[in-house]
């Protein structure tokens, strides 16, 4: 896994667009941050802590908690060099629906808004 192919799976989800934060490329949805590029070997999702925990122990060598507050807020360090595509995917996808509002998420899934 590269930068690009990070890039380009955050930039796959309904309504994402590319933006900067402290210098580093982010994705966000709504002008919400649901993903972060650090560099060219790692990157950052917004889980739950619950989902957090899910990734971390079943793929310790791709994810793990971001040091300090951040990383109890359930902002998630990728290891790009370990991921694959699908794994990548099903942590952005999670990042994604957990910004995105309601209604986004039921037109993004093809679900009808109620």
């Amino acid at each position: 896994m590269i930068a690009d192919e990070f890039r380009k799976l955050a930039m796959s989800l309904p309504e994402a667009e590319e933006k900067s934060h402290f210098g580093k490329a982010d994705f966000r949805v709504r002008n919400k941050i649901f993903a972060t590029l650090l560099d060219s070997s790692a990157g950052v999702v917004k889980l739950r802590p619950d989902q957090q925990e899910v990734m971390i122990s079943a793929e310790p060598k791709i994810f793990s908690a971001i040091r300090g507050g951040w990383g109890n807020q359930g902002w998630t360090r990728v290891e790009l060099v370990h991921a694959d595509v699908k794994t990548l995917q099903s942590a952005l996808n999670a990042a994604w629906h957990n910004i995105a509002p309601k209604l986004l998420q039921r037109v993004g899934t093809g679900v009808s808004p109620r």
